[in-house]
């Protein structure tokens, strides 16, 4: 939000609640702690105080730490988690919206991958279709922010605690933080992208599912139309990953073009949501909607206009959604050096592992080490081949941007790894979407549909 309009104080506690503590509560943040610990269940109030001292900064970091790790180790029942998430969201401003906007505020959220740049397309897709994606959103019907201050700070310092602590995976935590930012937006509809596999913070499918269901069942009774697909996340999500080439490749897809993974995971998140706010029949029709859009250019359209309504320049958002490659350059600058590295033998390419190639990025600059520290935009690689694909021995097969520090004979060893080569008959590549995750509205319990 680029106004503090729109937004209202928070609520003592959930609706109809009590359980928010009172001047003069009685609990024991030392108490708190050690009940977690031993495994017991914890009160609502004794949860709403804990994030209530989180917000306020009446706790100590040891101490929020130790709460963090007793949830990491002993988990939560989904009751807990409810009210957990329902504290975090209220801990700060909830956004208010006009009321003929009901039903239409939609929200996306991916747990993070290796070249995942859905969100650039996707928001003006489904702003041309008449959602609303968070003045900005009565014009354009979309935005990308970043979170701010007002907006769940008790969710700000736990996240940066949990970084530091060894508790970035506990389900309940992971649950608290993505809901708790989205039932403070007062969203109608929420579609999340799970990723597992090598690259993504869970490697299993089994693992993954096990957050999107708690996920979808707790965004469910926070009156949130939540539904989850869980995506392969062991090679990387179209063929440019880092933040320029990104934009770039979000930019083909909002013509029409660009790789078919990116556009499936697009087509596939829009249509969902399309079908949640009643803006399809279903959720292949949706999807067709989605598709629609960004072959007419609408979205590309609707991109351009959210540029400018945030605040770049006209020449600028011209340059990016109507120029040439080169033009686009200009904007967003190329590296001063691109290496291209080769195939050391003949073979069909069986897999692009990802992680060694965000690996050797984040040295060279496209990736934070400590909390802000300078990203090097221009850093990047793009992929030149494609899984399935036959090669032939010297082919190149991937091209790194970089500048300082300049590309070294280990990081082309690591890249070189990423390269898995077989000698097989070339073949289609498989779809990344492998299940959908959809809540059963009676009960706030979750089916799963759509089995790939």
């Amino acid at each position: 939000m680029s106004t503090s309009e729109g937004l209202s104080d928070p609520a003592p506690g959930p609706t109809g609640s009590s359980a928010a503590p009172t001047a003069g509560s009685r609990v024991s943040i030392p108490d708190v702690i050690r009940k977690k610990r031993d495994g017991e269940k914890l009160e609502e109030e004794e949860i709403w105080h804990f994030v209530q001292a989180v917000t306020r900064r009446t706790m100590q970091d040891g101490q929020i730490g130790a709460m963090l790790m007793a949830i990491r180790l002993r988990g939560m029942t989904p009751d807990e988690t409810l009210v957990l998430t329902r504290a975090i969201a209220t801990s700060g401003r909830v956004l208010e919206w006009p009321e003929e906007w009901r039903g239409l505020l939609v929200d996306k959220h991916s747990t993070g991958g290796v070249g995942d740049k859905v969100s650039l397309p996707l928001a003006p897709a489904l702003a041309a279709c008449g959602c609303k994606m968070m003045q900005i959103l009565e014009k354009v019907g979309c935005c990308i922010v970043e979170q701010s201050e007002e907006l769940v700070p008790a969710d700000k310092v736990l996240y940066a605690l949990r970084d530091v602590t060894a508790t970035v995976d506990s389900l309940p935590l992971i649950t608290g933080s993505i809901l708790g930012k989205k039932a403070a937006e007062k969203i109608s509809a929420l579609v999340l992208d799970v990723k597992f596999g090598s690259a993504a913070l869970y490697p299993t499918l089994e693992s993954a599912q096990q957050l999107a269901q708690s996920l979808v069942s707790v965004g469910s009774q926070l009156g949130i139309c939540t539904a989850a697909v869980l995506t392969k996340m062991d090679g990387p999500l179209g063929c440019r990953v880092g933040n320029s080439l990104e934009v770039l490749e979000s930019l083909e897809c909002l013509e029409g073009r660009g790789p078919g993974d990116l556009r499936e995971l697009v087509t596939t998140l829009g249509g969902i949501l399309l079908w949640q706010c009643g803006r399809a029949s279903s959720m292949p029709h949706g999807a067709t909607h989605i598709a629609k859009v960004l072959d007419d250019g609408s979205a590309l359209s609707t991109f351009r206009a959210m540029l400018q309504a945030q605040g770049v320049e006209a020449e600028v958002a011209r340059a990016l959604c109507a120029g040439t490659q080169e033009e686009r350059f200009q904007v967003l600058r190329r590296a001063q050096s691109q290496e291209e590295l080769v195939a050391q033998h003949e073979g069909t390419v069986q897999q692009i592992f990802a992680l060694p190639i965000a690996q050797v990025l984040h040295g060279l600059g496209a990736g934070r080490t400590q909390e802000g520290q300078w990203i090097n935009h221009r850093v990047g690689a793009e992929l030149l081949v494609s899984v399935g694909q036959r090669v032939r021995k010297g082919d190149p097969w991937i091209r790194i941007h970089y500048e300082n520090p300049e590309l070294s004979d280990a990081d082309r060893r690591n890249l070189q790894g990423a390269l898995i080569l077989e000698d097989s008959e070339p073949f289609a590549p498989g779809s990344k979407v492998a299940k959908t995750i959809l809540p059963q509205k009676v009960t706030g319990l979750v089916v799963e549909v759509g089995v790939r």
